[in-house]
């Protein structure tokens, strides 16, 4: 029977899930892959603290750097967060020849060119599955099932709050506040949203996915990223009446001109099986040269879909010979060229419009002449009812145009007399379709 010590690093939901699968089901992995995870120590910030589970005291401490030195631990598992002290005690683990298991996104979307250099150096694997999807297995998708073809293009819903805070918007007609309060009182979004609202946790898993699906090192801030807040109850319905649903899309593309790599609010058609992706579930499609569209759907977050990921990543490792030095595939895939992203001002895009306009004569011809102006032409509008000298929407889609057209062309437009607020600008994506 082989034996696998795991340190992990964190006893949060996360970590208390993990605990919780490996002890109940330890005789399941026994008898099924002929392996025993053992879990030879923990470290928590806050032992003490109620929790569903209750290692023995003997294997707790706060240390973590005793857990990573710990010559009973092969595995160390990072389940901890954040970017400084996490980015500290990985290097450190993988000095101590561990290998590594981490479910941290943002570590490896800022920091994945020196921990993956050192993987590299050392000989040691590192597995990041619940990086990206919680229990979706994407990256086993990338690394071993879709290892024939070349990735054109990701198309992904991979964050769970804005995903739920969206659809309630579009089912029930509620504003964005409240549709963000609610999800808050479900669980599903933090006291302080702004990593997943504006976009960032998105951009964060999205890095990970270029990396590995194009091959090469990614620079995170290249990827543009662009929240839900200014979404709007009327730009749901708007959209809705076109036949479009609104979704924060994570995209990367391979184009002529390197790849494109951007997380936005998306006009997507109610046709499209992203656009049917709802509540807090997460969806990953990636387009092969050989398959077409392949996608992963499921839960993306919650402490036993994500520590399912873990345990995955501790299954492969199992397999292997762990007291050898490693040569992995995918780490020196990691480390390949850097992946040159496209400017957002560089893209070619269809968008939705909305604007708040005074209605009197000639406000829609002046609109068109300033886009015809960039070039800008338009193929749908709506336009609401008359009411002479009060404020009206007036919604308007584009032919595909250049983003840098869009963008000086709104900067005149928001100008103008008749214009009240900030216009509102949506891509718009076929994904495929």
């Amino acid at each position: 029977m082989k034996k696998i010590g795991i340190g992990l690093l964190g006893l949060g939901q996360i970590g208390g899930g993990l605990y919780e699968i490996l002890t109940t089901k330890r005789k399941q992995f026994e008898e099924q892959l002929g392996v025993s995870f053992e879990i030879a120590r923990i470290a928590e910030k806050y032992p003490n603290a109620r929790r569903k589970v209750r290692p023995p005291k003997s294997i707790m401490t706060t240390d973590a750097f005793e857990v990573v030195r710990d010559p009973s631990v092969d595995v160390v598992v990072e389940l901890i967060g954040g970017t400084s002290f996490a980015r500290t005690i990985i290097m450190e683990a993988l000095r101590e020849r561990k290998h590594v298991v981490t479910a941290n996104k943002a570590l490896l979307a800022e920091h994945g060119d020196a921990i993956f250099e050192l993987a590299h150096k050392m000989r040691r694997w590192i597995c990041f599955e619940a990086s990206v999807g919680g229990g979706i297995p994407c990256i086993k998708g990338l690394r071993e099932g879709l290892v024939a073809n070349n990735i054109e293009s990701v198309y992904a819903i991979i964050n769970g709050t804005t995903n739920y805070i969206l659809t309630q918007m579009t089912e029930s007609g509620a504003d964005f506040a409240q549709a963000l309060k609610g999800a808050q009182q479900k669980g599903y979004a933090e006291a302080d949203p702004t990593l997943d609202v504006e976009g960032i946790d998105a951009a964060h898993k999205l890095a990970i996915l270029v990396r590995f699906a194009f091959g090469g090192r990614v620079n995170f801030g290249d990827i543009y990223s662009e929240g839900i807040t200014r979404i709007s109850s009327d730009d749901i319905a708007f959209a809705k009446e076109f036949g479009y649903v609104i979704k924060l899309l994570a995209i990367a593309k391979k184009t002529k001109n390197g790849v494109e790599a951007r997380v936005q609010p998306t006009l997507l058609p109610k046709s499209h099986i992203l656009a049917n992706v709802n509540q807090s579930f997460n969806a990953v499609m990636l387009r092969g040269d050989e398959t077409g569209d392949v996608m992963f759907y499921g839960r993306g977050a919650g402490p036993h879909p994500t520590a399912s990921a873990v345990i995955a990543d501790l299954v492969d490792i199992s397999k292997k010979d762990i007291d050898g030095p490693v040569d992995d595939e995918t780490v020196i895939r990691a480390l390949g060229s850097r992946i040159a992203i496209k400017s957002i001002t560089s893209i070619l895009s269809r968008y939705y419009l909305r604007f708040y306009v005074i209605d009197r004569p000639g406000v829609l011809a002046g609109i068109a002449k300033i886009l015809g102006k960039y070039k800008v032409s338009i193929s749908d509008m709506i336009q609401r009812e008359r009411r002479a000298g009060k404020v009206v929407p007036l919604i308007l889609l584009t032919h595909e145009a250049p983003e840098k057209d869009i963008r000086a062309a709104i900067r005149v437009i928001d100008r103008q007399s008749f214009v009240k607020g900030k216009a509102q600008v949506i891509r718009m994506e076929e994904a495929g379709t």
